[in-house]
């Protein structure tokens, strides 16, 4: 017994350790395998060459076309790319197809709600345009009815704007007196719609709507801002009786002519009369903030393309130019009592034309008695609102450079003329374009502690660097005008 257990027990250890032996010599094996097998390297394929041609068409494609506008047409007959090619340049002819009752009976109330905001302004805006009050009136006729039909916009309102008419004004008096000579001034403003809708229209065409996002919203903050206060500022002619004004529109200039003429020309009648009707317009229209901001807080769900509506707009200038009408634009102002008042499409503005339309027919003769301070506190009372405060406070906080073209802007206006703080605001925003594209934004980045996150260590302290390591940001592409700036830094 003895010896047979000794002999089980010596075979099973013989046993291990030739088990032992055989596993250490797979790891041997698999570690030289492995050591001498090849590392599998995947290769990346060369991209086909292309010419030339190709090269710069599918550059072009991609700056202008990058959207693909034809591609809907693609695989069509003849006859579905005639009716889709109608519907491109008139979308009424596409909305039109689904229009009801239900949203008739909403852009009937909406129409009527921004006829009876229009009316007013128009005849204001027109005197800030040097204009005769029906002209400011054709020109929410006529240019309407265009938009609506080739129009993209469902709450956009046509019409005269506050800063446009006094632009227009403004750079027209420069040329010619419309005291003196008002058939040539006329003319004038009508020759200025008409390529300022050409203008339009080639932008849309030529599919060059981009190139108005390189004006800042800063900028524009500031130059509306200021355009406001220069509006305002033009107002207290009528606003306080005075016969004898500056017609230049610095604040220095107008508030010397003010001061001047406390003495002789100040008319208490017409101060009472134009502070009381101002209250009852800045009283209504703070109900309507109120209103347009719980409206606004829920957008309707649909995509604008802003070469159609360059078009649009141009087309719907060149028209207006032959129509005696001046430079028409989208109101801020209409497009939110629009929308707050329920439109459902663009037949809103066919609305409002038709009751302008009749306004010119029957009441027009009765403007003439409408007093100067009456115009006055219509237009003090519309222009407020495009002194955005809050914004100015915001670009302050977050970012200095932006504040920077705002306020430039906005003192160009005020303190020189409209045309040259239109002129710094561009100026500005260039530079801000060209500055940041030279010299981009660089950032030292860490790894967040117990993360694989790398973030900028200025904006996390708790990031740390990696030992022997050090990874840098370029918050821009890199090329030859801004590569030796990021190698020096």
């Amino acid at each position: 017994m003895t010896l047979d257990k000794s002999v089980f027990f010596s075979s099973m250890a013989n046993s291990n350790t030739d088990a032992e032996e055989r596993k250490e010599m797979d790891i041997r094996s698999f570690s030289s395998s492995q050591h001498n097998q090849t590392p599998y390297i995947h290769k990346v394929g060369v991209p086909p060459k292309q010419g030339i041609f190709k090269e710069f068409k599918t550059a072009v494609k991609e700056t202008f076309f990058a959207d693909d506008p034809l591609r809907p047409f693609k695989d069509q007959p003849r006859s579905r790319k005639v009716v889709l090619g109608l519907q491109a340049i008139f979308p009424i002819l596409d909305w039109g197809r689904s229009y009801n009752l239900r949203k008739f009976r909403g852009d009937l109330i909406s129409g009527l709600t921004i006829a009876s905001l229009c009316i007013p302004q128009d005849i204001g805006y027109s005197k800030l345009a040097n204009l005769a009050p029906q002209y400011g009136l054709y020109s929410s006729f006529v240019p309407p009815l265009v938009y609506a039909f080739m129009g993209s916009s469902r709450d956009i309102a046509i019409g005269p704007v506050a800063v446009v008419s006094l632009l227009l004004g403004t750079l027209l008096r420069n040329e010619i007196d419309p005291s003196k000579h008002p058939d040539e001034y006329l003319r004038l403003a009508f020759t200025a719609t008409f390529f300022a809708g050409i203008t339009q229209a080639t932008l849309g065409i030529l599919r060059l709507g981009f190139l108005i996002d390189f004006l800042s919203h800063a900028a524009v903050v500031g130059f509306m801002g200021g355009a406001a206060i220069t509006i305002a500022l033009q107002q207290l002619k009528g606003f306080l009786g005075i016969k004898k004004f500056t017609k230049k529109t610095d604040i220095i200039s107008v508030m010397k002519s003010v001061f001047h003429s406390v003495e002789h020309e100040w008319n208490w009648q017409t101060i009472l009369i134009g502070a009381t009707f101002l209250t009852f317009l800045l009283f209504a229209k703070y109900i309507e903030a109120v209103a347009i901001g719980r409206t606004f807080a829920s957008m309707k769900d649909y995509q604008l393309d802003g070469n159609k509506e360059m078009v649009a707009l141009g087309t719907m200038n060149i028209v207006g130019s032959m129509t005696s009408c001046y430079v028409a634009t989208g109101s801020f102002s209409r497009s939110a009592v629009n929308y707050m008042a329920g439109c459902q499409t663009a037949f809103s503005n066919i609305v409002m034309s038709v009751v302008v339309f009749l306004t010119l027919e029957f009441i027009t003769p009765l403007f003439k008695f409408t007093p100067n301070a009456i115009l006055a506190a219509i237009i003090i009372s519309a222009v407020l609102g495009l002194i955005d405060y809050e914004a100015a406070i915001l670009i302050w906080k977050i970012d200095k450079f932006d504040f920077v073209a705002c306020i430039g802007a906005f003192f160009g206006v005020v303190f020189a003329s409209v045309e040259i703080g239109l002129l710094i605001a561009v100026t500005i925003s260039f530079a801000k374009i060209l500055l940041q594209v030279t010299r981009p934004r660089t950032a030292t980045l860490g790894r967040i502690p117990r993360t694989n996150v790398y973030r900028n260590t200025q904006q996390y302290p708790e990031a740390t660097k990696v030992p022997g390591v050090l990874i840098v940001r370029v918050d821009s592409a890199i090329y030859f005008s801004n590569s030796n700036y990021i190698k020096e830094r």
